[in-house]
């Protein structure tokens, strides 16, 4: 939470110690979360992700990972701290409140050396597609601000103007374009301060971001298969799970494909991301929680 405020101090203010400062408080807060998986996974005897508790908890400190990662390659992403780090803390915290379950041995059905890989997987694959996610949120804001700060249209043509007429007036509001100043720049204490990367920037890294998840979530899928297929003689049913697993992984599919293939980019694309950053929200907490499966004592 401390490192969500200072970047957001940054995105405000444009102070660059502040948002170092997060950096290094986001460094200790990681560290502090994984010596307490650690510290699960000494008292449990095992790898800490066998319920929810411990997934969620994973979860996050993927997720900041994940952002620190970026902010290593991208310096300029830092002040984007503050809407990554917060759904993180939210996880966590949800999961020390909610879903906390004290440490034990995994039920009969979870002890398989198949945990290590495919709930491994699944946590990255799902935090980096939910880091995705967060970037085309972003992006979308980021990009009804920039239609809004457009110059304004051409003044209405009656419809019977001469064509001459019509070209003279676009002329006219092309020259004045041109010649219109540059704006100033903001004065301290204006609420222009608060500047986002720009929209291209955020388009490219949820791309990037998913394009680099959804392998790693395609992989969780099979391994879960195969664990599946050893531990219930079959790779697939149709549980609850698998199939909101499958709907997720979907829409994921088609996020790429359109961005490969038709040229998807901006709004299209984005609301697409979120649609599955919703699949996957949705397949985590309510499938897991309220709808009865042979995931249920993931809990």
């Amino acid at each position: 939470v401390v490192a969500a405020v200072l970047f957001g101090l940054e995105l405000a203010y444009r102070v660059r110690w502040v948002g170092l400062a997060g950096v290094a408080v986001t460094v200790a807060g990681l560290a502090a979360n994984v010596g307490a998986a650690v510290a699960r996974a000494l008292a449990a005897g095992r790898v800490p992700w066998g319920n929810m508790y411990e997934f969620s908890v994973m979860a996050g400190i993927v997720t900041a990972a994940g952002f620190l990662v970026w902010v290593a390659r991208r310096p300029a992403v830092r002040p984007l701290g503050v809407f990554v780090l917060l759904p993180a803390v939210l996880a966590i915290g949800l999961a020390g409140i909610v879903l906390r379950v004290p440490a034990g041995p995994l039920v009969p059905a979870l002890n398989s050396r198949w945990i290590a890989v495919h709930v491994a997987a699944a946590i990255t694959g799902s935090s980096v597609l939910t880091l995705a996610g967060i970037f085309s949120v972003l992006y979308l804001v980021k990009e009804r601000l920039e239609r809004r700060a457009a110059a304004p249209a051409p003044p209405l043509v009656a419809g019977g103007a001469r064509t001459a007429d019509r070209v003279e007036v676009r002329e006219a509001v092309a020259g004045y374009r041109e010649e219109e100043p540059e704006p100033a720049p903001a004065a301290p204490g204006s609420s222009r301060r608060v500047r986002l990367p720009s929209a291209a920037t955020l388009d490219e890294l949820a791309y990037r971001t998913t394009a680099f998840g959804f392998p790693i979530w395609t992989f969780a899928i099979i391994a879960g298969a195969i664990w599946a297929q050893a531990a219930w003689g079959r790779y697939w049913g149709w549980d609850p799970k698998e199939t909101w697993s499958f709907i997720s992984w979907t829409i994921f599919a088609a996020y790429l494909h359109a961005r490969a293939t038709a040229g998807w980019r901006g709004r299209r694309a984005a609301w697409l991301s979120l649609l599955g950053l919703v699949a996957l929200v949705f397949n985590f907490y309510v499938v897991n929680t309220w709808i009865v499966g042979l995931h249920s004592y993931a809990r």
